[in-house]
């Protein structure tokens, strides 16, 4: 099995139980798997391939744990600039509606490849349109060819407009052929193995675009095959106002009737939970991820992070679609994240280093994965790299760490996933990039013109 050897790092966060910090430090990986960290004249001296970290950091990969890569196509979209979610997405659902497989796998590319260069090692996408000849299976290929260890969420919309839903009726799917792909999807792709670079999760999309039938039978059909279930929950008052409308609960209320709670279950937002609702995930197991630019962008409000770690719920972060965030980084998220923590009066509301433990140690344990998250023997080789000697962090190498998360938000020069290079010099090496972009924006441009 081939070797590789990263040395003279000026630091390495590891991220590990005892929150180890490593000056001139670095690792000793063997095939996909670390073997050892530490400091460098304790690492073996000889590898197949040598790295010399000499002035960069080194961290674990970041995780995100939501996404919506096909919305890469309607950023900035100006209808939907000043809206708030529900008026967002009645703008956009028509334009969605002409989405197709090139489409989902052409955005997919552009989403992945900056989630790649903003540090991400593992993403975890939720696709819940398929109009036209759309598949889960276009992402899947674009994350494969991008190198990027992926979590795919084969989400669903069946409750339309006639119903009593949010969606056009043209968007939504019969539920019994949704419950058929989503099998298929589990029986095609799904890994279960330690350091799998491909799952498949249940992922209904929303208590406003599904029927409650729906949301029970995933939760069953998922359960069955040992998968997670993921959905969004409590992103804004007017779903709680909807959820009180059309099923006499709260949305938390309403997600525990549905068997929607438990070690197997995150949900995406959860921005308006009460003292009550928090323990109860504390006490079920469930977990959330935050997206605080999202959160902004769309003015849902502030998801109480530090109430939940304090209570002991696990909390990762999320970019969230790239028509409500407008890109696709996710340091940029664990500095957002900080800042919200205390932009209502707590100046200790998040530190640095918390920030970036949801990044990685958190979005690990959302995902159900104990094998990535760390930089420790045993784990997944999934690790960035960022060179300290550049502008953005000029005066702030007092705390490299906390100069990740408090100073403008950068590229990394080096990701390493699975043990493979994938950005090497700041560079992907896996996609040519230039291609891809000029399809993105053509296809951006006839799907909204279309409209």
């Amino acid at each position: 099995m081939p070797t590789r050897l990263i040395k003279h790092a000026d630091l390495v966060i590891t991220m590990d139980a005892d929150r180890r910090r490593v000056p001139d430090g670095g690792l000793f990986i063997r095939d996909n798997v670390i073997e050892q960290v530490g400091p460098t004249r304790d690492l073996p001296a000889k590898a197949d391939h040598v790295i010399n970290a000499r002035g960069m950091i080194l961290l674990p990969g970041l995780i995100n744990t939501h996404h919506h890569l096909y919305q890469t196509l309607t950023r900035a979209v100006p209808a939907a600039q000043d809206a708030t979610l529900f008026q967002w997405l009645k703008t956009l659902y028509p334009i969605w509606a002409g989405l197709t497989s090139e489409a989902v796998y052409t955005s997919a590319l552009v989403g992945l490849a900056e989630l790649v260069l903003s540090g991400c090692t593992t993403a975890s996408d939720h696709l819940y349109i398929y109009p036209n000849d759309c598949r889960i299976d276009d992402e899947i290929r674009a994350a494969q060819e991008i190198g990027v260890r992926f979590h795919a969420s084969r989400g669903s919309m069946s409750l339309g407009e006639s119903q009593g839903g949010l969606p056009p009726d043209r968007v939504v799917e019969d539920e019994t052929f949704i419950l058929q792909d989503t099998r298929r999807a589990i029986e095609t792709y799904h890994d279960p193995a330690p350091y799998a670079m491909l799952r498949i999760v249940v992922a209904p999309c929303s208590p406003f675009s599904v029927t409650p039938d729906l949301m029970r039978q995933a939760a069953a059909l998922a359960r069955s095959y040992g998968v997670r279930l993921h959905t969004h929950l409590a992103e804004t008052l007017d779903e709680e106002r909807f959820c009180l409308r059309q099923f006499g609960y709260r949305p938390v209320e309403y997600a525990e009737t549905l068997n929607w709670v438990g070690e197997d279950v995150w949900h995406v937002h959860c921005v308006h939970l009460n003292e009550p609702e928090i323990a109860l995930f504390a006490s079920t197991g469930t977990s959330v991820c935050h997206c605080p630019s999202s959160n902004m962008r769309l003015a849902s409000g502030i998801a109480p992070v530090r109430a939940y770690l304090d209570t002991g719920v696990k909390v990762g972060l999320g970019v969230d679609g790239s028509a409500s965030n407008d890109s696709s980084h996710l340091l940029a998220e664990a500095r957002m994240a900080l800042l919200l923590q205390r932009v209502s009066g707590n100046p200790a509301g998040l530190s640095a280093e918390e920030a970036l433990w949801l990044a990685t140690v958190g979005g690990a344990r959302v995902l159900g994965r104990d094998d990535i998250g760390q930089l420790a023997s045993g784990k997944a080789a999934d690790l960035i790299g960022l060179r300290l000697n550049r502008l953005a962090y000029a005066g702030a190498l007092h705390d490299p760490l906390a100069a990740l998360v408090f100073c403008a938000p950068q590229h990394v020069d080096l990701s390493i996933i699975n043990g493979r290079p994938v950005v090497e010099d700041g560079h992907l090496l896996t996609v040519e990039l230039g291609p891809v972009i000029e399809r993105h924006n053509r296809i951006a441009r006839r799907l909204v013109s279309a409209h």
